[in-house]
């Protein structure tokens, strides 16, 4: 913990080619059953999944987000999500970095140029990843760790420390979202071994262990124009970009979630200890815990429910960037990601409910559901969704557009 990473470099081949929506899904399908044989060996002994990342960059999925005018297949962000959520199901320290990657590509989607466009979707497309470093975009961040964007010459500096860069560890590029000289956003996306960028393996939450987060430190690092997606002026058009990285988010709870519930009924099924009504039955035939796993089984299927339609709403506002249209996929993706985290935890804490105190042994690693869990949900707490939403009917105060 806590050192330099460095990423072994290695000629890739370029990844295959998805086709279709359906390819995209199979494909998740089939990574996942190889990922999550060893997750939560992973998990215990932190030991990060290189191979399983260039696995990934293989399998052609870190390309599926990219417009079909780019080389890609203009995936729905609903299947996106999806995508998202079955690798997080499998391991979602894994699925962590395709949600960070994919909100960088809508960045570059909504603010690159024709030429940003054309060379980092076809990044993209053979399969380089793109890790963020996001930094606070409001007033009273300013402090000697807080990043620091200054004009020189044509370009700018950068200087500070990026203490939320999830994914970073396995990126090949690096997206830094920060504040810019005045009070609007700033994104530029650079080169993982630019002059002056420094990562650190710092990561100790208890949870997403193997996910590649550590801290990115910039010293003096310029940057050219082209390398710049967007600053200040552009802030005043509606965005989506956020969405994306929030509904992606609300995939990986998702992949928790049924994880946790696959998990519990495993258990179950394989240690049938007597119920606790003393009446012979078996626990797999106990009315309160059978209808208790109905009940989280229905609440999954509410949460991809919202999920699909808070996807639904980001295409419409994709092909028809109005704010209305971006407004009404804000508060849908709200209103998903509060779901889905309340859901994931309930999940996993139900898990222990109905195994009982055998599933706790530390060698099962079942507190691993828990703990990925509840360290997503510090990360996008359910409260400020819901304040979100009921600011907006209640006093008519729109999301925020950063």
């Amino acid at each position: 913990m806590g050192t330099v990473s460095q990423l072994h470099e290695r000629v890739r081949p370029p990844a295959h080619r998805i086709q279709s929506e359906e390819e995209a899904l199979d494909i998740a399908r089939s990574l996942a059953a190889g990922f999550s044989q060893q997750a939560s060996d992973r998990d215990i002994n932190r030991v990060l999944p290189y191979d399983e990342i260039e696995t990934l960059s293989q399998s052609g999925l870190l390309g599926i987000s990219v417009p079909s005018d780019h080389g890609g297949i203009d995936i729905s962000n609903s299947v996106l999500t999806e995508v998202v959520a079955i690798l997080a199901e499998a391991d979602p320290s894994i699925a962590q970095i395709p949600q960070t990657h994919f909100h960088v590509l809508e960045a570059v989607r909504i603010g690159g140029s024709e030429e940003q466009k054309a060379s980092l979707f076809e990044r993209a497309i053979i399969g380089d990843r793109f890790g963020g470093v996001f930094a606070q975009i409001s007033a009273g961040t300013a402090g000697q760790d807080a990043l620091q964007v200054t004009s020189d010459g044509l370009g700018y500096r950068l200087n500070g420390r990026g203490l939320d860069s999830p994914s970073v560890l396995f990126s090949d590029w690096i997206a830094i979202f920060t504040a810019g000289e005045g009070d609007g956003a700033f994104v530029a996306v650079i080169p993982r071994n630019t002059e002056g960028v420094q990562i650190i393996d710092d990561w100790d939450g208890f949870g997403q262990r193997t996910s590649g987060n550590g801290t990115t430190i910039l010293h003096n690092v310029y940057l050219n124009t082209d390398e710049v997606l967007f600053k200040d002026e552009k802030l005043g058009h509606p965005s989506i970009v956020d969405c994306v990285g929030q509904l992606t988010h609300a995939g990986i709870n998702l992949g928790i979630a049924r994880s946790a519930l696959a998990a519990a009924i495993d258990f179950i099924r394989a240690h049938p200890h007597p119920s606790p009504e003393g009446d012979d039955k078996y626990a797999a035939d106990d009315p309160l815990i059978i209808a208790r796993i109905g009940e989280i089984a229905v609440l999954i299927e509410a949460a991809t429910a919202m999920v699909e339609r808070a996807g639904s709403k980001i295409d419409a506002a994709q092909i028809n960037l109005t704010e209305d249209h971006v407004i009404d996929a804000a508060l849908s993706v709200a209103a998903a990601q509060a779901m889905t985290a309340e859901v994931a935890m309930e999940t996993a804490n139900a898990l222990f409910d109905l195994a009982g105190t055998s599933a706790a042994c530390i060698g099962l690693n079942l507190d691993r559901h828990w703990r990925n869990a509840r360290i997503r949900t510090l990360h996008g707490p359910a409260r400020r969704k819901y304040n979100i939403v009921g600011n907006y009917h209640l006093n008519g105060i729109k999301p925020s557009r950063r």
